[in-house]
């Protein structure tokens, strides 16, 4: 009788190569001239792919969970091979087209070999592999820092490097609610880095150029553009999910979004936001600019109270999930619940402490091996891979946003291996930074 096989193992087994042409008209034909057509996509083709005799990566910036039909429509008719969060192929919607597609599975943050295999294996063929150096779509209208090794990914394989720049994904497609919102997307091809800038460049020039490439304020931008959206009168909707502080207060939790207003419960203070996603502050409120700056005002926040205070610590309620072996995920879940407890965040690391599969069970992951988190869909949940291990976390109220800041600035403080912005230094100015402050001491 034959073994049969877990969901890991097919995935190890499978030969991963370029897809069929056929295929990859089909799903250009489907996503871009069907299902994409309403989202009126503007191509600009600077550099084009499809000139390049032999293999290449192309990254894109990762704004939204619809980002891929932009990629392949900018690409079309070159056959990609796209990375997807290695967790997406335990769930039923998208086994099979990711098969069919020939998709390379990557687990987010965390060391995996597979990945590296299958693109040597699309590259022997001459393909093109696509993927977001990101990890992840942005949850607040910005780019996160690319993940460390991005560059070293491509000293190792020393093909051209092409950049797939988008634009208008996140308003289209936010993290907080997830309405489709018709407006105006872009997607820009250029050339990044030639095969001789790969060799020539070095790793940390190469992860500058990237990250400064990718720089973005969408709202910001769509100031500049002017660009009216359709936002089905709901365009604050769970926009409390980041925005989580109030600016005039100073009270966390107690902001509301509603139809096209933000308010805070304790203080009054609010905003409504048009379809041009500009926010009107009522009559004496304190509000940012933005959401973006929103969101960047509340790390800098966090930055200085985990400084202050040695013993801090956040915690909620949650349930936990975890992927099946053999069985598929279904309903739009990305997991099977396994428990309930409580998550901490504290300068230790990240805690859990509660039930799994019915036993009393509980986990720490500290900051040397925990940078960011993963928020798969949107923020009401986040995800993270403990020791190779896909975790859910669902906590009971709407703490996703802070705790994800939260544990990129407990690791800055004292790790700093996935480090913040250049730019963003000022928000650390005479603040110990991990490990550079640390080895500055003992020089």
């Amino acid at each position: 009788m034959a073994e049969k096989l877990t969901i890991a193992k097919k995935l190890h087994k499978r030969k991963y190569r370029p897809p069929a042409r056929l295929i990859t008209m089909l799903y250009k034909t489907i996503m871009v001239n069907i299902v994409g057509r309403k989202y009126k996509p503007k191509f600009h083709i600077i550099d084009d792919v499809n000139d390049c005799d032999g293999p290449c990566f192309v990254i894109f910036n990762h704004l939204s969970r619809i980002d891929h039909m932009y990629v392949m429509g900018a690409t079309y008719p070159r056959r990609t091979n796209m990375m997807a969060s290695y967790s997406e192929f335990f769930r039923k919607k998208f086994s099979f087209v990711f098969a069919l597609n020939k998709v390379i599975p990557k687990k987010n943050y965390a060391i995996d070999k597979l990945y590296i295999r299958a693109i040597s294996d699309v590259f022997k063929k001459g393909g093109c592999v696509t993927f977001s150096p990101e990890g992840l779509a942005s949850e607040h209208g910005g780019n996160k820092p690319i993940v460390p090794g991005t560059s070293k990914l491509f000293k190792h394989f020393k093909v051209p490097v092409y950049l797939c720049y988008l634009e208008g994904q996140y308003l289209q497609n936010t993290k907080v609610c997830l309405d489709e919102r018709l407006g105006e997307t872009h997607a820009t091809v250029s050339l990044l880095f030639s095969k001789d800038d790969v060799e020539k460049m070095s790793t940390e020039e190469m992860d500058d150029i990237i990250n400064e490439k990718f720089r973005r304020n969408e709202y910001e931008w769509n100031a500049e553009k002017k660009i009216k959206w359709k936002t089905y009168g709901r365009i604050c909707h769970r926009l409390e999910d980041i925005c989580y502080k109030c600016p005039k207060c100073g009270k966390e939790f107690t902001m509301k979004g509603e139809g096209d207003k933000i308010t805070c419960s304790n203080c009054g203070n609010g905003a409504s936001m048009d379809d041009y996603y500009q926010f009107h502050p009522f009559e004496g409120a304190v509000i940012p600019p933005t959401p973006f700056d929103w969101v960047q005002n509340e790390r800098m926040d966090i930055i200085k109270e985990i400084r202050q205070n040695p013993d801090y610590y956040f915690e909620d309620e949650c349930q936990i999930g975890n992927l099946d072996e053999y069985k598929l995920v279904g309903n739009n879940k990305t997991s099977f619940i396994v428990g309930e407890g409580k998550i901490r965040i504290d300068h230790k690391g990240m805690h859990y402490k509660g039930t799994r599969n019915g036993e009393p069970y509980e986990f720490t992951a500290d900051y040397k091996s925990l940078y960011t988190l993963i928020t798969e869909i949107d923020t009401t949940f986040f995800n993270f891979y403990l020791k190779g291990e896909y975790f859910d976390v669902i906590p009971r109220h709407q703490t996703v946003g802070k705790i994800c800041l939260l544990v990129e600035e407990m690791h800055r403080y004292h790790v700093n291996y996935y480090k913040n912005f250049k730019w963003n230094d000022y928000m650390y100015e005479g603040m110990e930074l991990g490990i550079d402050f640390k080895e500055s001491k003992t020089e």
